[in-house]
């Protein structure tokens, strides 16, 4: 039985849509449309829109599995008729044969109708023609609607979803239309300007066509993105305004690629202080760039000390982090922290993080997560005394803020939608809707601080998530192997597979993180994740552009 909150959401998922860039193309569509004929048109077009949206949803099943009809395809074949009546507006003459077209089409409504009908049943007949063309158009960003709809368990449900969804759609654009008709009707605007209206909705269905094709995000277009640029500066950006003096390192369980150091025998040498642990992709992804420095500004004078603070009681294994430093080119110094005594010590809080200390042992500049690549380098050579003059790219951000953000997944930091997931083992029933950015069990799990694990083959980890890239870190128990199959949306990842994913399949050994989906571009998804075996756990998982 569905709960009132579930078809709440479904109808507010639906009610979002007409925000989005999708709904663009069909308005004037609907507004058009509504001008014309008897007062109970644009209740019969929106009625006709729920019905046309409502049967695709039923046999999406059918057309996306069984006959293996791809939503993108659907998508294009649908703004290429959007962009074709987009022309027809704009042309004169078409749009002359093509209001006598749609005349003749209502007429043939309103003549099955009753007389007392005034135009519903044409409006009707007209909403099945737009939702028809919208639906498939919107089809990507439905996705994970659609996928939560065929999972209900009888069709009663399903359909309760599905209209509720639908009407969320349709009340808005009700409203637009009735406005749109009471303002031109008393202006008299539409009759005295009809040629040079329906060409602006031409023009209007073209651009949103357009925007649409390009894949941008609208949030593009309100938000400055990072832009490629040129850092020239030449003193000491973003110093500290108070130096202080480097704490000694403190508590280190093993040195890896040298012997042990000391804060002191460092003095007369920049140092770079990196904070990091092997399964962070915020880590990782700086990884590349301090490699970089080490190779070029080593004989220079810059020494790096990667101090390995551990977030997961499965990195404090040192055959891991040397494992993680072979994949990973790593050959300057590496400090196993294992009890956070270093950390400590620095007052530290963030991984990665970077402590830039100048010859006399002061802490003279920091940064905090991925970043200033080009600053922290300038200011590594203004300290080395080199060319005064550095050039680099300002590497673009790989996250954004509209991207779900990290997660965990054992009840020391994790939530699940309904709650604050509570230690348990036992078997979990998915919810009928899971909103977005939330998680989901089905199946048997256990639930520790850290990480969940699951107790049956079979058992189930879903994730709606919205993002360009997936990533969790995974382990197996007791030294298996597990695989684990994925789909994205109901299916098979197909090309938005992760590169450690095979044929649908994550192969899980080592404690390490995993990269499963890598889609095109951002957007919405409903990710599951069934493991093979007893024995699979799972900690976190993080995001990327």
């Amino acid at each position: 039985m569905l709960a009132p909150l579930e078809i709440g959401l479904s109808f507010l998922e639906g009610l979002a849509l007409i925000a989005s860039p999708c709904i663009l193309p069909v308005l004037p569509l609907v507004l058009g449309a509504s001008l014309d004929g008897g007062r109970k048109r644009p209740f019969g077009i929106i009625i006709g829109f729920v019905l046309a949206f409502s049967a695709f949803a039923l046999f999406s099943r059918a057309l996306v599995s069984t006959l293996g009809i791809n939503l993108d395809s659907l998508k294009n074949a649908s703004l290429v008729l959007l962009a074709v009546f987009g022309c027809v507006l704009l042309s004169t003459t078409l749009s002359d044969k093509f209001s006598a077209a749609t005349q003749r089409f209502a007429n043939m409504g309103n003549r099955l109708s009753s007389k007392t009908d005034d135009g519903l049943l044409s409006g009707i007949l007209i909403g099945l023609l737009i939702g028809v063309v919208w639906t498939p158009c919107a089809g990507p960003l439905l996705a994970v609607a659609l996928v939560q709809i065929i999972r209900q368990e009888s069709d009663a449900q399903a359909l309760a979803l599905i209209v509720s969804f639908a009407m969320g759609a349709g009340i808005p654009m009700l409203l637009i239309s009735l406005m749109g008709r009471k303002a031109m009707t008393k202006l008299n605007f539409f009759a005295i300007h009809a040629q040079k209206i329906r060409k602006g909705f031409g023009v209007i269905i073209l651009l949103a066509v357009a925007f649409i094709a390009s894949g941008l995000d609208a949030q593009t277009l309100f938000t400055n993105p990072p832009q490629p640029s040129v850092i020239t500066e030449t003193g000491l950006q973003d110093a500290l305004e108070k130096p202080y003096p480097a704490p000694e390192f403190t508590g280190i369980q093993e040195w890896l690629n040298s012997n042990p150091r000391t804060m002191a025998s460092l003095k007369g040498k920049l140092v770079l202080i990196d904070f990091w642990t092997y399964s962070c992709i915020n880590c990782i992804r700086t990884l590349p760039y301090i490699t970089k420095w080490d190779a070029t500004y080593r004989d220079k004078g810059l020494v790096i000390i990667g101090i390995h603070a551990p977030e997961f009681e499965f990195e404090k294994n040192v055959d891991n982090v040397r494992a993680a430093l072979k994949k990973h080119g790593i050959q300057y110094p590496v400090a196993v922290d294992n009890r956070l005594d270093t950390w400590t010590a620095f007052q530290n809080r963030y991984w990665p993080a970077h402590y830039l200390i100048n010859q006399q042992g002061q802490v003279v500049y920091t940064h905090f997560g991925e970043g200033n690549y080009a600053q922290t380098e300038n200011n590594i050579r203004h300290l080395l005394g080199l060319d005064k003059k550095m050039e680099t790219a300002v590497a673009p951000q790989p996250f954004s803020r509209t991207q779900t953000p990290e997660t965990y997944l054992g009840y020391g930091r994790g939530d699940i939608f309904s709650g604050t997931i509570q230690q348990t083992d036992g078997a979990f029933t998915p919810p009928k809707f899971l909103p977005t950015d939330n998680w989901s069990l089905s199946g048997k799990w256990a639930i520790k601080q850290q990480y969940i694990v699951s107790l049956e083959k079979g058992a189930t980890l879903q994730l709606n998530f919205t993002a360009k890239k997936v990533f969790l870190v995974l382990g197996a128990q007791d030294g298996k192997t597990i695989p684990a199959t994925l789909t994205l949306n109901g299916l098979p990842l197909g090309t938005s597979a992760g590169k450690d994913v095979v044929d649908g399949i994550v192969t899980v050994k080592n404690h390490t993180l995993y990269e499963l989906v890598n889609q095109n571009k951002k957007q919405n998804g409903l990710l599951e994740i069934t493991a093979g075996d007893a024995g699979l756990e799972g900690y976190a998982f993080t995001f990327g552009e």
